[in-house]
């Protein structure tokens, strides 16, 4: 917390100094600088950096001029912050967060204020949408590829919907891409660094005619990985990828046109977790490895960024994405038409280690997802009443056609990890719930005869070595009733003999699964000018959409087949363990027969849902000065329901359930009622302010939680986000720009909330995981003249986020579970500390920044921290960490004309 004040301090006094310094300046017209002298741009001529024009009301206004809460980032900003794709502007919006989880591609997500869709999920759509030139981009992963030319980012926080094609109930990225000129120009690039970085990217546009302009970008990067394999020589988190984007921009004045074809592809290995916190099935997992040669769980520091992977499976992930946009803009007297129509086609391979060590447990392979959208927008706007009314009225449709192949395969350590786990913890005294003797399953060990065991256990000799007995064989030697039946049906006796059918190695499931969606929305978003000073916004949005789902689950695991097949012998065995106990019977199944992979779902499942909402805004602004306005809004945000294309979803009628059912993988819609208060201040060209407070209830939260050994669709019943958001843009001279941010977030699950029975039990009143309560970005960027039209360039930023817990045992539901604590030195949680990111860049570039030569480097402190962590299906008190980024460093050169 010291360390937090210490920065918010120091943030202070730098505002404070330099606004100072800025009115010094402005104040003293006597006092006329050497640059100025030499020709530089005098005080009062240069743009201010926070003069940055947006259209997020879809009307081009100074940002300082929009009654919303909004981050814009202009292109210089973004160029000498390195921003390369939207992860990036972490470092310039304090109330923007990203993770990415188990896949770049399809586990990556955005947050703000706190409220985001997490989880490896293609089902869950996204709470923050982002829009690139427009166009709706279906998910997180899909709108994380490489960022081509800008000319600017905007950041809306809180539920959008009467502005944008596409309803967001947390806020919106609009990203807005450089478009063709009419004057003939250019630029190549070159960056390499440290990982054997190196990126190449280029660009040309130009007219055709008066009214025709084309452009061409293009890039390729790649980068070696920074976690490295215990097992192995090979790193992974590596980068390896290209696009290539065209455009065409027709423009008669009156009428104007933008075709956007682009085409991306990456083949990289991706994402690697680290072990932080190791639990008791761990000793199994070392103990299988170690009898092959391997390290099971890497057991050194985090920060070692070192993970233990089986040597026969790997992290590959290929994307593929393209796409096709076409914006049409027309005046019709005075009225403004806009059409947006939009065909988007992504797909996502990848492999993947999912047991998270070294052993050959379980494994992805080629599991696809596809995604492909058609999008059409249509908005009409004009004014009305002498300009006492501006309108907007507009359309939107999207047709989503989302599919999923899932391949949840086991491998050759399958049974021997049941069979380890389980003895481990059979062989602990009953004070520790065990029974003192180490017995098994599957045939992992040498089995005994069942006279060496029934010797053993009168008093006679000890069992072979090397030998363990199978459970059924304990329960036959102490059951005289089983011993009378199996003496009478030798088979019966031949069957508590031998080991259980087990999984063959590539044994697992095949499941298909297909999304349709079709939504419509008409939206309305109107400024009532009331007079010169005070404005009402009054916006209405009607949704529907309709979502049918369409499943095949295909199993062939053998060793679930103990538990379903109408062998009589089985029925028995079944049966005896779960008299015996519950508990091992239940663990039993859940380790033979994972819900991900349990051949009682196979089948085809149909299923069609709709939802139908209304949503809006109000919003009150008034300019107390033409550089002063305060305004006070409200919000209804929504976000439909869908389908997790998880079979673990699915009810066992083992445990109790009522089976699988296609209603087991849908969940609810999620609402949110947004109140925000506001003041943008722009008191000089040198000092702007803004200051937002929030205050958002959300209603089904969609959230995607670990039940303890899968994970599982929870609608939360209610949730708040509120909070506090500073910025402010210092500019004493040209030459210096001061960019300050801060957020300060409660995000929680309210304390009304009841989760007993569910895996929230106990978290009722406790912030959201990993979303930090303050966080502190800075930027500045200083470009003095060297001689001629040659400026040095001088960039630093920096984010602080205060400390998070990340993962915490489920096991422990108790308020309070999440606080750090040590058992035998080691953590049992996952946490950060509060840090801070830095990141620099230094070095020369021409006063049009065609021409540039930099040297950067990011996380300069190289500070270790985690992007987000998870418990470890199966593996009880397990958690694995996915590391943040080590120091990066590099050279870059541009050239332009």
């Amino acid at each position: 917390m010291l360390k937090f004040r210490l920065l918010a301090a120091t943030a202070l006094t730098v505002a404070i100094t330099a606004t100072a310094h800025a009115q010094t300046v402005q104040t003293d017209p006597g006092q006329a600088s050497d640059s100025v002298a030499s020709g530089s741009v005098a005080q009062d001529d240069f743009s201010s950096a926070s003069d940055i024009v947006v259209t997020a009301t879809r009307r081009n206004e100074s940002v300082q001029d929009v009654p919303i809460a909004i981050t814009a980032i202009g292109a210089e900003l973004l160029d000498n912050a390195g921003v390369v794709d939207i992860r990036g502007l972490e470092q310039l919006a304090p109330s923007l967060q990203t993770t990415t989880g188990q896949s770049a591609a399809t586990g990556s997500s955005l947050f703000i204020r706190g409220i985001g869709t997490a989880g490896d999920n293609p089902g869950f759509e996204p709470a923050v949408g982002v829009f690139i030139d427009g166009v709706f981009r279906a998910r997180a992963g899909v709108a994380l590829a490489e960022l081509p030319e800008l000319e600017r980012i905007e950041i809306l926080r809180g539920p959008q919907g009467t502005l944008f094609g596409r309803n967001t109930s947390a806020g919106a990225l609009s990203v807005v891409t450089a478009q063709p000129q009419f004057d003939l120009g250019g630029y190549v690039e070159g960056t390499y660094g440290n990982f054997d970085a190196i990126e190449l990217r280029g660009g040309v546009t130009g007219p055709v005619s008066d009214t025709l302009a084309l452009r061409v970008d293009g890039g390729y990067r790649k980068r070696d990985g920074y976690i490295r394999d215990a097992n192995s020589d090979r790193a992974i988190n590596n980068i390896d990828r290209y696009y290539v984007r065209g455009q065409a921009l027709y423009d008669s004045g009156n009428i104007t046109f933008r075709l956007i074809g682009d085409y991306y592809e990456t083949d990289e290995e991706c994402c690697g977790a680290v072990s932080v916190v190791r639990g008791p099935t761990a000793g199994a997992i070392q103990a299988i490895a170690g009898a092959q040669g391997l390290v099971g769980l890497y057991t050194g520091a985090p920060s070692d960024r070192i993970q233990a992977i089986s040597p026969n499976r790997g992290f590959g992930e290929r994307v593929r994405d393209y796409g096709v946009s076409g914006e049409l803009n027309a005046d019709i007297g005075d009225l403004k038409f806009t059409s947006i129509s939009a065909y988007r086609d992504w797909r996502a391979i990848r492999d993947q280690d999912i047991d998270f060590s070294g052993i050959d447990r379980a494994y992805r392979e080629d599991y696809t997802n596809e995604l492909r959208n058609i999008t059409q927008e249509l908005r009409l706007q004009g004014s009305a009443f002498e300009g006492k009314l501006d309108f907007l009225i507009g359309g939107f449709y999207l047709n989503e056609r989302n599919k999923l192949r899932d391949t949840v395969r086991v491998g050759n350590d399958a049974n021997r990890f049941v069979d380890f786990v389980l003895s481990g913890a059979l062989a602990a005294p009953p004070t520790a719930g065990g029974i003192g003797q180490a017995a098994q399953f599957f045939g992992s060990f040498n089995v005994p005869t069942f006279a060496q065991l029934a010797a053993s256990l009168q008093g006679g000799p000890a069992l072979p070595a090397g030998t363990v007995p199978l459970f059924s064989q304990l329960l036959l030697a102490q059951s005289e009733q089983l011993q009378a039946a199996a003496a009478a049906n030798p088979a019966l006796g031949a069957y508590l003999n031998s080991p259980l059918p087990g999984a063959q190695a590539g044994q697992g499931n095949t499941n298909d699964y297909r999304i349709d969606t079709d939504a419509f929305a008409i939206f309305t978003h109107n400024i009532v000018n009331i007079t010169d000073q005070l404005s009402l916004t009054l916006g209405a949005r009607w949704n529907y959409e309709r979502k049918t789902l369409d499943a095949t689950i295909n199993n062939n695991l053998g060793s679930c087949g103990t538990f379903f097949t109408a062998d009589p012998r089985a029925a028995i065995l079944r049966d005896a363990i779960q008299t015996a106990s519950p508990q091992l019977f239940a663990n039993l199944f859940l380790l033979s027969c994972n819900p991900a992979v349990n051949t009682e779902f196979n089948g085809i499942y149909n299923d069609e849902r709709t939802d139908s909402q209304i949503t809006g805004t109000a919003k009150l602004a008034y300019k107390v000065t033409p550089n002063v306005l305060a305004y006070a809004g409200y919000d209804r945000g929504f976000k439909s329901g869908g389908y997790n294309m998880d079979q673990a979803s699915f009810d066992s009628r083992v445990l109790g359930g009522d089976g699988p059912q296609a209603t087991d993988l849908e969940f609810d819609k999620e609402t949110v009622d947004a109140f925000e208060v506001g003041l943008k201040t722009s008191i000089t060209r040198q000092f702007t302010f803004n200051l937002a407070g929030f205050y958002q209830k959300f209603r089904g939260l969609q959230s995607l939680i670990f039940s303890g050994n899968n994970f599982v669709v929870q609608n939360v019943p209610r949730a708040t986000s509120k909070g506090i958001e500073a910025e402010a843009v210092v500019q004493p001279v040209r030459e210096l720009i001061f960019r300050m941010g801060y957020t300060y977030l409660d995000a929680s699950y309210d304390e009304s909330n009841n989760f007993a029975g569910t895996p929230l039990d106990g978290q009722e009143g406790e912030q959201f995981l990993n979303q930090p309560k303050n966080v502190v970005t800075i930027a500045g960027t200083w470009t003095p003249r060297i001689s001629g039209d040659l400026n040095a360039l001088f960039h630093v930023d920096m984010r602080y986020n205060s400390e998070v817990n990340i993962a915490c045992p489920t096991t422990e539901q108790r308020p309070g579970a999440c606080e750090p604590r040590f058992v035998n030195g080691q953590p049992t949680t996952i946490r950060n500390p509060g840090y801070a990111l830095v990141n620099a860049r230094v070095g020369i570039q021409t006063e049009d920044r065609s021409k540039s030569l930099e040297f950067f480097v990011e996380n300069l402190t190289n500070q270790f921290y985690y992007i987000t962590g998870f418990a470890v299906p199966e593996q009880t008190g397990t958690f694995a960490g996915y590391p943040g980024f080590p120091r990066f460093y590099g050279v870059r050169a541009r050239a332009g004309f």
